[in-house]
């Protein structure tokens, strides 16, 4: 099915941006206009995009009523300050409660029950219940579009960074896994990162995997691997020496596939695989 966005209404066209574009993260986005009066507004077109500097861009698109633009927007073009923060299980309710219209001039920390904490650059107020908070000088603000759903890019530079003490490990170390972040899907659905959700995949930073194309036609044409097994060998750096295949061919799970059909001997591999054992599933493949 092939779908020209330009015979959809702009709300249609949002729906399957949202919907297959996810999950995103979500932050509350903290601003002030020039009288100083607060605004909260939560935002899943957000992310990370620069490290050095240290960039984060979220986008608030203008009313698919009437094509006017929120109050964050009216709010950093008068004051080029934003507090962005961090949105995890515990207030994912309290969250979407402030993404109600509610009139210019209405303090959303209010509506919600957050509590707002002065930050040490910044005017815009924290979210003190927020795991993760960070002050921000607005470094741009692109226009997207001018229409309904028409979206403005805020780009804004970090300038602190404030981390719940409790989320540090025994190492120092920012504990994801204690933050219980929440993604936003599509319509009224949401995702929470919770434990048994994740998943490890060793990272190729430091080394060059030998792709799939470096595997033995054997393996990559496999009728069982998927190509989640078949990325995941061509991950390694090299392939097994013959004289490595033979140490670890000793193993009896090995040595009971050796006496069984491709088959079963793909199914072994990929079960090797899915336990993160990488070398002995190439052990079955090869021996």
């Amino acid at each position: 099915m092939i779908i020209d966005p330009n015979n959809l209404s702009p709300r249609e066209t949002y729906a399957y941006l949202s919907g297959a574009v996810a999950p995103r993260p979500i932050c509350f986005a903290s601003t002030v206009d020039a009288e100083g009066n607060v605004n909260l507004s939560p935002f899943s077109f957000f992310n990370v995009v620069s490290g050095d500097p240290p960039l984060l861009a979220f986008s608030p698109l203008l009313s698919g009523r009437d094509g006017s633009p929120k109050d964050t927007l009216n709010n950093v073009r008068a004051v080029p300050e934003v507090t962005i923060n961090i949105v995890n299980h515990a207030i994912v309710e309290q969250m979407s409660l402030t993404s109600t219209a509610y009139p210019s001039g209405v303090n959303e920390f209010e509506k919600a029950a957050l509590t707002q904490v002065q930050g040490e650059v910044v005017k815009p107020p924290l979210v003190a219940e927020s795991p993760v908070s960070f002050e921000c000088k607005v470094d741009q603000i692109l226009t997207l579009g001018d229409g309904p759903m028409g979206g403005s890019l805020i780009i804004a530079r970090v300038v602190r960074i404030h981390v719940h003490k409790d989320l540090f490990d025994e190492q120092g170390v920012m504990d994801i896994r204690a933050l219980d972040l929440v993604g936003r899907m599509g319509g009224a659905d949401y995702i929470r990162a919770i434990p048994e959700a994740l998943f490890e995949i060793p990272k190729p930073v430091r080394s060059l995997g030998i792709g799939i194309d470096g595997l033995p036609p054997y393996i990559r044409n496999s009728t069982v691997l998927t190509g989640n097994n078949l990325g995941r060998l061509g991950n390694v750096e090299r392939l097994p020496t013959a004289e490595e295949i033979s140490k670890l061919a000793g193993n009896p799970g090995v040595k009971e596939a050796l006496t069984g059909g491709l088959e079963q001997r793909h199914r072994l591999a990929q079960a090797y695989l899915e336990r993160g054992e990488t070398e002995l599933a190439l052990t079955v493949l090869m021996a």
